[in-house]
């Protein structure tokens, strides 16, 4: 793709239809061109996904309302109506430059493939292992982080047992979901010592933190403390700092990882605690989705000593609005059926 056709656009923004998963609502979104991505923005112009411009599929050419998805992952995708129509010229203009750009079959896929070859040997050689997961890291596109934490929930549910359903709480537990802007919350029977962030950002919770407590805000804090968890430790980092180098490698060269990989991580994951999360990111969370901390707290130590910046630092006096309404949280606390 050339600096000009992105020049011409660059400044161009849209409103839109996000939805993040299938099974997610959609969300009315601001879209814009940036320098290499496509950058998909809420209502009051704070990022929710940023989709590679080389990677934006279309599901419906030649179609209106246009349906895009990035990574050619169907389940993340974004609407563009009819009257829209700069937007959807201009970005299938950047599709069509860069598929003008991508090698073509004969020598040069071979040229290429010897060059990836090259790479991958120097790699293996002459870099650090630490730069080596930098690198993966900063690669591996959510929608394979999403199906890397799928992989790896049914291999910890193998250990913990079906997670938990019922006709009215599982909506309640979408609306939770939908409330701290996590993809996707799982309840589950055992297992889980409390929370686990999973690689793509679904949150795992044992069937406790919902039943055990009258105030949903306990739930939402231990939900907000697995958030804060992944953002100091990516999960897909802490996996595979764990499997080592040729784990991180095999990612980087066949995008997947053997089930056994994943099974072992699993079941490291059920026996090991959660570490603590850093109590300034998670008051800085519990500030931004305009929860009380105070409630968590007094969940983690009901004497309150050792959280006590928790409850000092609570950046609200009372609940600016409702974690959860009443009927929803009766709901949600008999998921697992009592």
């Amino acid at each position: 793709m050339t600096k000009t056709a992105l020049t011409k656009f660059e400044r161009l923004e849209a409103s839109g239809l996000w939805r993040p998963a299938p099974d997610a609502q959609r969300r009315d979104v601001i879209v814009s061109i940036g320098e290499a991505t496509l950058t998909i923005s809420d209502m009051q112009d704070r990022p929710l996904a940023h989709w590679s411009l080389p990677a934006v599929a279309r599901l419906n050419k030649g179609k209106r309302p246009a349906i895009y998805a990035p990574d050619g992952d169907p389940g993340e995708t974004l609407e563009l109506a009819e009257s829209e129509a700069h937007m959807i010229e201009a970005i299938e203009s950047l599709r069509a430059a860069i598929d003008r750009r991508r090698p073509r079959p004969g020598r040069l896929r071979l040229v290429t493939l010897t060059a990836s070859i090259a790479s991958v040997a120097a790699l293996t050689v002459f870099w650090l292992p630490g730069a080596l997961l930098d690198h993966t890291l900063s690669v591996v596109p959510q929608a394979k982080r999403i199906e890397i934490g799928q992989q790896l929930e049914n291999e910890l549910t193998r250990l913990t047992g079906e997670p938990c359903h019922s006709m009215l709480a599982t909506p309640a537990l979408t609306r939770l979901a939908e409330r701290l802007e996590v993809p996707r919350l799982v309840v589950l029977r055992g297992g889980v010592q409390d929370t686990l962030a999973l690689p793509g950002g679904a949150v795992l919770l044992n069937r406790a933190i919902v039943e055990d407590f009258e105030d949903p805000d306990v739930a939402a804090g231990y939900v907000l403390a697995a958030k804060a968890d992944a953002v100091e430790r990516d999960p897909l980092q802490v996996l595979l700092e764990a499997q080592g180098t040729l784990t991180t490698l095999r990612l980087l060269t066949t995008g997947a990882l053997p089930e056994d990989t994943l099974r072992t991580h699993a079941e490291a994951l059920v026996v090991e605690p959660r570490p603590e999360a850093d109590p300034e990111i998670l008051l800085g969370l519990f500030t931004y989705y305009e929860v009380k901390s105070t409630p968590y707290a007094y969940a983690l130590d009901p004497s309150g000593e050792n959280t006590l910046s928790l409850i000092e630092a609570d950046p609200f006096e009372t609940s600016p609005r409702p974690v959860l309404s009443d009927g929803d949280w009766v709901a949600l606390q008999g998921i697992c059926g009592g």
